[in-house]
């Protein structure tokens, strides 16, 4: 094989493709480090990730990660992408000059029917094989080298958490630029193939396509009696149906021949390159795992598994990151006060020390949290366990109107409701989907954390409620956290109910996936995560939290009146005047104006929330921090009118339902539009949850009051 040289107008463009769960992500990340951007495909909300590479040979690459899919026969958003790209349909991305399949090794069968698929395309392949660490432990070894001979393209193995094959790797994508990739001859009946052709004629007079590529596409329109809706139009939909016709009244059943072709293929070429070794502990290895999924998967101790690992988690959350923030908070109070202490009194100050680091500073105290629930998440991924986990819930999911792939999203949702909304696209059922995304907004997103940890810590007492021994295993604050995460998940699971018995009336979908091996997490994936969602929170900090909280301070300092102290002018302020005016709304809830100020601002973003009420408070940097300063400010605050505290145990138990309800997430709704299509169901989700918020609160608020919990 012969490099031929690249224009100097593009780079060499790489695809990088294969079935979910093969090590895509891991090797994609080993590949490119943080040389990469993530973005969308145009049109759609479809995740486009890249990456730059240098090859040996001083060419530059670009690494395009493909979504994981297991044959190139589209029925979902993601498949589809994948699908346009690899055949060089899409104009925003160029066709791929050479494809990096990955195929898990030890589950080949699987692996390699998208293998054959890529090959008939005719592009350069270069097969990459992971999980050969995890076959060698079964005393199992995979034949590289036969399965080169074999497929006619290169066969690399690679070890990405360990960095091990890479440089082969990136070498031999260099060398196959331009090579001629064997045709497979799938052994079909004369009229199959005759048809093949024919609708790969009619597909080239529509599409710009290779013959190849032409006659792969074609291959896949015949597998199904409604063809691929990636490529049909009203061109080629009756060619495909003419063509499916003909092949029925002779009785031949096209997807059955080619499938049945291509996995006998593939049995060839498992049987020839995996081989067992005398010490083969593959037998026992499966005995132990399927010991393992037997309890993790059982329908009563599954769910309590699931359970204890949820209620670790958000405990560990809640008691690991307490250190951090306290260091953070002092961190921050100290640099306010260095750069804000030598200043004049003015404007100018109390901007940078009540609007700055009032409001920035008192979200950016929360990115130990945002970090430990990545880290968790990343964590049960990579042992295999949210595969059983998405698998278990499936039960529950089914009978509410929910997809088994509906999991996976929602769990996301726990970090950030964006991407878990553009997760949906794995689901193909159009009615399932829509109901996933109307109701991930609920589960409860880092972002709700900072209004959690300030309202908890401030009015919930540390009691111990559950020990062993002398070790603390939960306390009251870590057990309304939890409660608060459960609470999102009971809402979104109830609303999905709602919506499968009405707007979206529908069959419960059937989910079918394959349960990866279980498999000690990559250490550095899980790290490099963590940093990205810090960065990106940062990042937020910097921008959106900052602008916002210089409007907020200006709205709460304007405009002045020097004859009234500091405790009154913020009542006669822009912010003082609109929190008064929607005072009547949210009074039978608990809440007085500032808090409205507080709801109105966090639906920009709902972290929001503390740095409003930093700035409301007009909360001082010193040596105590901000965050504490804003507690105990919040705790001492005296309703004028009333003679109460304007803040007790149940009015903070009322804003914290409050905020898992509700939807206060306006860049979350401008993601619905564009998911659902229209800003039909964007509007419709806002009015229902934050409808269920109001009526959920009240009825709290209301009970609790006339049972006594709202006496301070």
């Amino acid at each position: 094989m012969t490099a031929l040289p690249l224009s100097p107008s593009r780079p060499l463009q790489i695809a990088l493709v294969g079935n979910p769960n093969c090590g895509k992500t891991t090797l994609f990340n080993a590949l490119t480090g943080l040389r990469h951007k993530v973005g969308n495909y145009a049109g759609v909300t479809v995740e486009k990730k890249e990456g730059r590479l240098l090859l040996p040979n001083g060419d530059e690459a670009n690494l395009i990660d493909l979504p994981g899919l297991y044959s190139l026969t589209p029925h979902s958003p993601d498949e589809l992408i994948a699908h346009d790209v690899l055949l060089g349909l899409r104009s925003d991305t160029p066709p791929p000059d050479v494809v990096l399949n990955i195929v898990d090794a030890s589950n080949l069968d699987r692996n390699l029917y998208l293998t054959t698929q890529l090959l008939d395309l005719g592009v350069p392949v270069v097969v990459v094989l992971t999980m050969t660490d995890v076959l060698k432990k079964y005393g199992q070894t995979a034949d590289a080298e036969t399965l080169s001979l074999r497929l006619g393209v290169p066969v690399l193995s690679v070890i990405a958490s360990k960095k091990e094959g890479l440089d082969a790797a990136l070498s031999q994508l260099a060398q196959s630029v331009g090579a001629e990739v064997p045709r497979i001859d799938w052994g079909l009946p004369e009229m199959a193939e005759l048809a093949a052709l024919r609708v790969a004629d009619a597909l080239k007079t529509q599409y710009t396509l290779t013959d190849r590529a032409a006659y792969s596409a074609a291959l896949t329109c015949l597998m199904q009696p409604e063809g691929d809706k990636a490529l049909e139009n009203e061109e080629i939909a009756p060619v495909i149906g003419a063509e499916n016709e003909k092949l029925i009244r002779a009785g031949i059943d096209f997807s059955h021949l080619l499938i049945e072709a291509r996995y006998r293929r593939i049995a060839e070429l498992s049987a020839a390159i995996v081989g067992r070794g005398a010490e083969s502990t593959k037998p026992r290895k499966s005995l132990l795992e399927a010991r393992l999924d037997r309890f993790v998967l059982h329908p009563f101790w599954g769910y309590v598994l699931f359970f204890v690992i949820m209620s670790l988690m958000f405990q560990s959350v809640f008691t690991l990151s307490k250190a951090p923030m306290e260091w953070l908070q002092n961190g921050i109070g100290w640099l306010g006060l260095k750069l804000t202490g030598p200043l004049p009194a003015g404007d100018l100050k109390d901007l940078l020390r009540d609007g700055v680091f009032g409001g920035v500073g008192a979200a950016i105290v929360f990115v130990p949290q945002i970090v430990l629930i990545f880290f968790f998440v990343s964590l049960l991924e990579d042992t295999g366990y949210m595969a059983r986990a998405a698998f278990l819930m499936d039960r529950l999911m089914s009978r509410v109107g929910l997809h088994g792939k509906s999991f996976i999203p929602l769990l996301s949702a726990f970090g950030c409701a964006i991407p878990a909304i553009m997760a949906t696209r794995t689901i193909g059922d159009r009615k399932a989907r829509l109901i996933t995304i109307l109701v991930a907004p609920l589960m409860s997103c880092s972002a709700r954390l900072p209004v959690y940890t300030l309202m908890i810590g401030a009015f919930i007492p540390p009691i111990s409620v559950l020990k062993l021994g002398r070790f603390t295993l939960l306390t009251l604050p870590g057990v309304t956290m939890i409660s608060l995460y459960f609470l999102g998940m009971v809402a979104a699971f109830g609303a999905a109910y709602v919506f499968h018995r009405t707007l979206l009336k529908g069959v419960s979908p059937t989910f079918l996936m394959e349960l990866p091996p279980y498999r000690p997490p990559a250490w550095k994936s899980v790290l490099y995560q963590m940093w990205e969602r810090a960065l990106q929170f940062l990042q937020r900090a910097a921008t959106v939290i900052l602008a916002i909280s210089v409007v907020l301070w200006f709205l709460k300092s304007y405009p002045k009146s020097p004859d009234l102290p500091p405790d009154k002018q913020i009542e006669i302020s822009f912010a003082g005047r609109a929190g008064h005016l929607m005072e009547p709304v949210i009074a039978p809830l608990g809440f007085d104006w500032k808090i409205g100020v507080g709801i109105v601002a966090s639906f920009a973003a709902r972290e929001v929330f503390v740095s409003t009420m930093g700035i409301v408070y007009n909360v001082e940097d010193d040596e105590e921090g901000i965050h504490k300063n804003l507690q105990d400010r919040m705790r001492s605050d005296i309703n004028p009118k009333t003679g109460k505290p304007v803040f007790t145990p149940l009015v903070a138990v009322c804003v914290l339902v409050f905020f898992v309800l509700a939807m206060q997430c306006g860049s979350t709704l401008a993601v619905v539009r564009r998911e659902a299509g229209n800003w039909g169901w964007a509007i419709f989700q806002f009015c229902y949850m934050t409808g269920l918020a109001w009526i959920v609160t009240f009825l709290v608020y209301q009970v609790g009051s006339r049972m006594g919990w709202g006496t301070g």
